[in-house]
């Protein structure tokens, strides 16, 4: 398996199946089957630091150095800590964030963040239009020819934003802060009669390469409103989608396990070839 980080490649390592499969030679004699494709790693997250865009109501993220150097033991010691909203760089929505009583983080099934995944490519009308709204003609497009988006899949909407990311005046349409910038803002998002057809569809999860799933005109969140009511997490500020096929790959995405936490932040990967399927 080879993992890929931005435009670089970490290394190699030998994929899980193949574990599988040297166990099951030890268990019998028969002939060993042909070894899977190689699978790659791709990173689909934006590195958290001093950079990294949040809201502009909110902070942003903030690492504090502490110790590093040698202890009085003679060994090398490093730590520090952080701080930061829930909801900022590469993140997790969970229901909660825009559904009262619906689950918080640290109770969504892994089953809607560990699944199959779906591009659906509309960077082009997002080139266009700022503004645009990815709507039901878009998963139209997609699913004429790809097929129907399948039930239990994490659909990823690529608009093309993350190749702004950090500059926050081109990602985010102002780079201002504090509660008068919101009405500022400006980048696609999602239309909530797509929404609907996702829920509809029975999607796992659906992410985007922008802030938020709703467009950044939005005054009341209507996207975010429909998902929550129906219990589907969304990825926001999700990276690198253009590194992804439509089709055929598995998404991985783990949320810092945060007990009743309306968001988190999100290390979330794809694995593409080897034993990945649709």
């Amino acid at each position: 398996m080879r993992a890929r980080s931005g435009c670089g490649t970490l290394g190699t390592m030998p994929a899980a199946s193949h574990v599988l499969v040297a166990c099951a030679l030890v268990a019998c004699t028969a002939p060993a089957p042909d070894p899977p494709g190689e699978a790659l790693l791709v990173d689909l997250t934006h590195a958290f630091d001093a950079e990294t865009l949040y809201w502009p109501t909110e902070e942003g993220f903030v690492r504090e150095p502490g110790f590093a150097g040698r202890s009085e033991g003679g060994y090398w010691y490093a730590a520090g800590r952080f701080r930061a909203a829930e909801h900022g760089g590469t993140h997790l929505d969970a229901p909660i964030h825009f559904g009262e009583g619906r689950p918080a983080v640290d109770a969504i099934p892994l089953e809607q963040l560990v699944a199959p995944g779906r591009v659906v490519d509309a960077h082009e009308a997002c080139a266009r239009n700022p503004d645009h709204r990815v709507d039901l003609a878009d998963l139209a497009a997609h699913e004429a020819r790809y097929g129907t988006l399948p039930e239990g899949s994490i659909v990823l909407i690529r608009t093309g934003w993350s190749r702004r990311w950090p500059d926050r005046a081109s990602y985010l349409g102002t780079d201002r802060r504090g509660p008068e910038a919101v009405a500022e803002l400006h980048f696609p998002g999602l239309h909530p009669d797509a929404a609907r057809r996702l829920v509809e569809r029975g999607v796992a999860a659906v992410g985007i390469d922008t802030a938020s799933i709703d467009h950044g005109p939005s005054p009341d969140f209507p996207s975010h409103r429909v998902l929550a009511a129906h219990d589907v997490p969304v990825f926001e500020n999700v990276a690198q989608l253009d590194a992804l096929p439509a089709v055929g790959f598995q998404v991985i995405a783990l949320p810092v396990k945060i007990r009743g936490g309306t968001g988190a932040p999100l290390r979330i990967v794809a694995l593409l070839g080897g034993d990945a399927t649709d």
